[in-house]
């Protein structure tokens, strides 16, 4: 009797389910930028140079071919090299050693080594395969058969197909390449905002969180700043995972868009259901495959273009917002990267919710988890309900704090800090003895962190602006600020304005008028004032800088031979 009220329960929850899905959609921008790849089907063709032939023998509808030969013959077998001689006659191989390959489809540049009659025996140079192989300026595609990659990334860039020694992949392969000639389009899938990048502030380089987790090597640092290539990013979103400032954003969708559509999929659900859903996320080429109508009722599916795209500012706002658990589908297929990030980021938000006293609400599953989700389900059942937080979606940090503040309030309310290193949240400490409030620190800090106090020499801080970027660290002269990475779960004391030093201004002992610090002036004392040049002098340390001019001229007219000696 009771499996069949569940059975019940279960269909009228995939109703609704099924019913909020289709009534809420994520906000698109209807003219999202793209960028374009233009090809002609121009194929290099790498690999031992018997299994390359048969390959480009099998590509008589591309553009112009050229064979790479990296590796030894496979098969010395007579009919096997007979069959190769009379395969692909007129496409020619090169032997040369291949230095790097760099580029994407459409563009992809190949260089070699030459060796040149000028050059002596010794030495090489280094020229375009692309040149002396098919006369154009770059290869349109590559097929790479080599038994490792000719190209070490996690994810490849488009037009790069790396098939190995695998039938199968050369099958799939040979069977796609045609249709790669024409023109495409692909989105933009990131943007960057250098206004608020902590990347680099006046030469002083700080972080580089995205840089350590691009699969695609999508990302650079040009003149000290964070550049994007749109052609090979593939849209991961570990970038704007890893960017603590939310300079990185996703575009497809933007992070409000997914914010919003999360806040409504959580609250029609439970006004509908009457019980708090679970949400999935999963990327869309391997997960989506693997999530099918059989999931529970109460599992709200979210497909992502990877699972990295959305953080933990997503999954902590959504169960905020009244979801009683988060599950990340992670594939085999996950690049490494992405796995690394995730593991990282899902450690940190259960222990944010241990420190708070909720359950451990966030769980990455696997393939062969998908499948029965029951025992984890009904684990979460028996999990305390989180009333519904208020707050709306606003800047990457600002949202997260909201969504921790509420569920802390909702559990054991703590003001403890939950202390891990390398975290981009934190506090800025001051040696307040070494510190002449020079103010180097405010003008590099990227978030307002730090600031100035206005007509009153002073250095103010709020905490919960802090990335933890080490700028003020290294911009400051007197090495007097350290920093501290934590989590502070106290909410007013991590959003209120607190004062790191303060001191009255030094006024100029002749007009008055306030020019420096009083610190300021006593470390040019002390550094400066013994000099020669100062020592008959030492009291225009103290005078403003129109009034030691003064003091000078005087100085002078009273001894004019002064100025010669």
């Amino acid at each position: 009797m009771s499996k069949h009220l569940n059975n019940d329960n279960q269909v009228e929850l995939k109703e609704v389910r099924q019913e909020v899905l289709a009534k809420t959609q994520i906000l698109q921008n209807l003219i999202p930028p793209t960028v374009s790849y233009t090809t002609e089907g121009n194929v290099l063709v790498i690999g031992p140079e018997d299994l390359a032939r048969l390959a480009a023998g099998k590509l008589t509808n591309m553009g112009k071919l050229a064979i790479l030969a990296n590796e030894s013959i496979t098969n010395q077998d007579e009919a096997h090299l007979e069959k190769v001689m009379a395969t692909a006659e007129d496409v020619e191989s090169f032997y040369n050693k291949l230095i790097e390959i760099k580029g994407f489809l459409g563009q992809f540049q190949v260089k070699v080594e030459h060796e040149s009659d000028a050059l002596a025996a010794s030495e090489t140079s280094a020229v375009d395969l692309s040149m002396a192989a098919i006369r154009k300026a770059h290869f349109d595609l590559i097929l790479d058969l080599s038994h490792t990659p000719c190209i070490n990334l996690e994810m490849l860039p488009p037009g790069y197909f790396y098939v190995g020694q695998d039938e199968a992949k050369l099958e799939e392969a040979i069977a796609q390449l045609p249709d790669l000639i024409g023109e495409f389009d692909k989105p933009r899938y990131v943007k960057v905002n250098s206004q608020i990048c902590a990347h680099n502030r006046n030469g002083i380089e700080g972080c580089n969180r995205c840089l350590n987790f691009c699969p695609a090597d999508a990302i650079q640092s040009i003149n000290k700043m964070i550049e994007i290539d749109p052609y090979l990013c593939h849209g991961a979103g570990s970038c704007t995972n890893a960017c603590p400032t939310g300079a990185i954003s996703y575009d497809l969708p933007t992070p409000q868009a997914l914010h919003s559509y999360l806040h409504k999929l959580v609250t029609r659900f439970r006004e509908q259901a009457q019980t708090a859903p679970v949400i999935l996320f999963h990327d869309a080429a391997n997960g989506a495959a693997l999530v099918g109508e059989d999931l529970p009722g109460s599992v709200i599916p979210v497909e992502l273009e990877e699972i990295t795209v959305a953080s933990m500012d997503h999954w902590m706002s959504a169960l905020a917002w009244g979801a009683r658990q988060i599950l990340v589908l992670n594939t085999d297929a996950t690049a490494p990267t992405l796995t690394q990030m995730l593991k990282g980021e899902h450690k940190l938000a259960n222990d944010i919710l241990d420190e708070m006293g909720q359950p451990q609400r966030i769980s990455v599953i696997d393939e062969t988890s998908i499948g029965d989700l029951t025992n984890l389900l009904a684990v979460s059942a028996s999990w305390p309900v989180i009333v519904p937080g208020e707050f709306a979606a606003t800047t990457k940090r600002n949202t997260l704090y909201a969504a921790i503040d509420h569920l802390n309030e909702q559990a054991a309310s703590v003001d403890t800090c939950l202390s891990q290193s390398n975290l981009p949240y934190g506090m800025v400490n001051v040696n307040t003895d070494s510190c002449t409030l020079c103010l180097s620190c405010v003008s590099t800090c990227p978030t307002q962190a730090l600031t100035d106090g206005g007509d009153k020499p002073a250095l103010h801080f709020v905490e919960q602006d802090c990335v933890q970027c080490g700028l003020c660290e290294s911009a400051c002269p007197e090495k007097a600020i350290s920093l501290t990475a934590q989590i502070n779960f106290d909410k007013a004391e991590r959003q209120k304005r607190q004062t790191l030093k303060e001191e009255d201004p030094f006024e100029c002992i002749r007009c008055g008028t306030p020019f420096a610090t009083q610190s300021m002036v006593q470390r040019m004392l002390e550094v400066v004032g013994g000099h020669s040049a100062f020592s008959a002098n030492i009291e225009r340390l103290k005078m403003c800088s129109d009034c030691r001019v003064k003091d000078m001229f005087e100085d002078i007219l009273q001894d004019p031979e002064k100025q010669l000696r």
